[in-house]
């Protein structure tokens, strides 16, 4: 067996072969020579001839080998299935129609030790598709298929958002105190300092930061960590864009969300109207605005609202299946009817506008409600989708949000969040008024792609251990 040399040039992928020869009529010569790459999925042997298909990145195109002309044609009837290919030989289209490579010679790239099977039907056992996402994305087109939107959707991210004046930054993921968000979070340690860090929830504080300092429009594409439960909408470890904007409020957030996401499917789709889990989606703007007590009462029959006597709120709760904590105030109660009642029920996309201050430790108070936040939470097809502010920016008022903070994680909120006395010296120099935006990019990449599982848009989700 001759070595398996260090590198190979290629001349042409099989997509650039498709494109260039479509009018070659069947049983037509091109009278070119190309060499292809690749691994070969498919073949079948008939006496002195045997076809092969030979799948790259681009596509597929057929090799076409034979006695008479393919040198070491007995051995290349015996590759195996899954094995990388060389192959170099003449353009022809057969007299089936099938686009061919004639192989003049080819050379063994890479040997599959792990046989793909006789015949090529994909992968089915959805556990083995994302522990072995290398054999997947082989198997099912469709993973491919995912994994390259999503490529698609950060990269036309950027150049949208780059494109209106906002500068991409890079914070800190290992952050001296949990913040950003109400999550539980991974702690690790430095030795060399002998401190504990936490691994980031969210970028937020960071961003707003800079924000003091000036960078007026800033925006960050995290991967973020948060010590939770595994689910079709959960993963430890996701990819979220979150973005603040100076002079903005959370309006400007709803119109640049519509904008955004109307964009991207625009973009990636060539269209705003997509189908997902069987129905249809309209995705054009303007979404609905619509507050969360309206919508409870919408889609659970029952009015309620802050001014609700707690026991009345409990009762709601309690009898829609809600397990209900005894610390809680209106402002949860509310929070937790919502998301059990009606947050399933939204098809939408819709904006859920004004949350609870209670839950709400970063945002704003709401300009005309008392109680209330300028908050929103856009949900597309039953799920969350994205969330943003009119941000919190008064340094006394912020300190009083993370002491009530501190407290509920000292009676055991995990989620909680603690005083960060360095972002409360921050606001001491002044945030101006200021809009902010999280958006779920692999929830973005789930609904764009069509798909329900957050593990099929994440290359390597993490998984039970292997018993």
């Amino acid at each position: 067996m001759s070595a398996v040399p260090y590198r190979f040039e290629r001349t042409a992928t099989a997509a650039e072969l498709a494109d260039r020869f479509a009018g070659l009529p069947a049983g037509g010569e091109s009278g070119v020579t190309v060499t292809v790459a690749g691994r070969m999925m498919l073949r079948r042997h008939m006496g002195k001839l045997a076809f092969a298909t030979m799948r790259d990145s681009s596509g597929s195109v057929q090799l076409f080998a034979g006695a008479k002309w393919t040198d070491d044609f007995d051995r290349f009837v015996h590759l195996s299935l899954g094995d990388w290919l060389g192959a170099t030989g003449e353009v022809v289209r057969t007299r089936t129609g099938e686009l061919s490579v004639k192989v003049g010679t080819w050379t063994l790239l890479a040997e599959a030790r792990r046989n793909f099977g006789d015949r090529w039907h994909g992968i089915t056992d959805v556990d083995t598709r994302y522990r072995q996402r290398y054999a997947d994305l082989w198997a099912n087109e469709d993973s491919r298929r995912v994994l390259l939107l999503r490529s698609r959707l950060v990269s036309w991210i950027r150049r949208w958002l780059e494109a209106r004046g906002f500068v991409e930054v890079e914070t800190p993921v290992f952050h001296p105190i949990p913040g950003g968000a109400t999550a539980r979070p991974f702690v690790t340690h430095h030795n060399a300092l002998d401190v504990d860090l936490y691994l980031r929830v969210a970028p937020e504080l960071y961003l707003k930061r800079l924000v003091v300092g000036g960078f007026e429009k800033v925006f960050e594409i995290a991967r973020v960590f948060r010590n939770e439960g595994l689910s079709t909408r959960h993963n430890p470890e996701f990819t979220m864009l979150e973005l603040y904007q100076a002079y903005a409020d959370y309006t400007d957030m709803m119109e640049l969300t519509e904008s955004l996401v109307t964009g991207a499917a625009s973009e990636l789709l060539g269209a705003t109207t997509i189908g997902y889990a069987g129905r249809t989606l309209d995705l054009a703007a303007p979404w609905r605005r619509a507050t969360m007590t309206s919508l409870i009462e919408e889609h659970a029959g029952v009015k309620v609202d802050l001014d609700t006597p707690l026991d009345e709120l409990r009762r709601v709760a309690s009898e829609r299946g809600v397990e209900v904590s005894a610390g809680w105030g209106p402002g949860k109660l509310l929070l937790e009817i919502y998301e059990k009642t009606t947050e399933p029920k939204l098809w939408g996309p819709v904006f859920v506008v004004d949350y609870p201050k209670e839950v709400s430790p970063l945002a704003r108070d709401h300009r005309s409600r008392p109680g209330w936040v300028e908050r929103f939470e856009a949900i597309v097809a039953g799920r969350e989708l994205c969330n943003a502010f009119s941000e919190l920016t008064d340094p006394d008022e912020q300190r009083a949000r993370f002491e009530e903070q501190a407290s509920a994680r000292a009676a055991g909120d995990e989620e909680a969040m603690v005083v960060d006395e360095d972002y409360l010296r921050a606001l001491d120099y002044g945030l101006p008024p200021t809009g902010g935006l999280g958006i779920g990019v692999d929830r973005l990449a789930m609904l764009l792609a069509g798909v329900d599982a957050i593990r099929d848009v994440i290359a390597f989700p993490t998984l039970k251990p292997e018993v």
